[in-house]
């Protein structure tokens, strides 16, 4: 588990040095048509009930290559928590994918790695957890104009220590 953590720190550290490598030698035209191709997005969730809270942020950018393929990047951060019961935060980001083969029709891979610390009430006798947990999602949906509707699955989905409840999660994406 130490070797593949050293390897995606590894990862994501390259792909911003080449990132920033390839945007410091554009010209300042090219960094104006940069800017045109920079969608942005996101997620906001709220729900409440009998003593149940959760509220979540989870901004996100993507860069359209063309009209077929796009890559960005996220951030989510969750709160929850249930009266007597327990509270959670939950940070961390996401690296999205999107491939548009034909119109109406969008695919799409997210990797997602969260950092998930839960703490129970005292007089439960439950152990407080922190952990990072990763998803990979595999996605369709169809979308029209900058609105997809669509179904993912979490291909690394594991029952004990996923926040979410299914493996299966609806989405709708929105970028401007």
């Amino acid at each position: 588990m130490f070797f593949f953590k050293q390897k995606k720190v590894l990862f994501f550290f390259l792909l911003i040095l080449i990132s920033i490598q390839s945007l410091s030698q554009n010209t300042p035209s090219d960094s104006i048509q940069f800017w045109k191709n920079v969608r942005f997005g996101g997620g906001i969730g709220l729900s409440f009930g009998d003593g149940f809270f959760s509220g979540t942020l989870a901004p996100s950018a993507i860069y359209e290559f063309n009209n077929q393929f796009a890559l960005g990047l996220g951030l989510n951060g969750t709160y929850n928590s249930r009266k007597d019961f327990y509270k959670s935060t939950i940070f961390g980001g996401s690296v999205l994918g999107l491939f548009n083969p034909i119109r109406g029709i969008q695919l799409s891979v997210e990797f997602e790695e969260l950092n998930v610390s839960r703490k129970w009430e005292e007089n439960l006798g439950i152990a407080d957890e922190n952990y990072w947990y990763p998803a990979l999602f595999m996605g369709a949906g169809y979308r029209t104009q900058n609105i997809t509707f669509g179904i993912r699955y979490d291909v690394l989905y594991d029952k004990d220590k996923s926040i979410y409840a299914d493996p299966w999660a609806p989405f709708v994406r929105v970028y401007f």
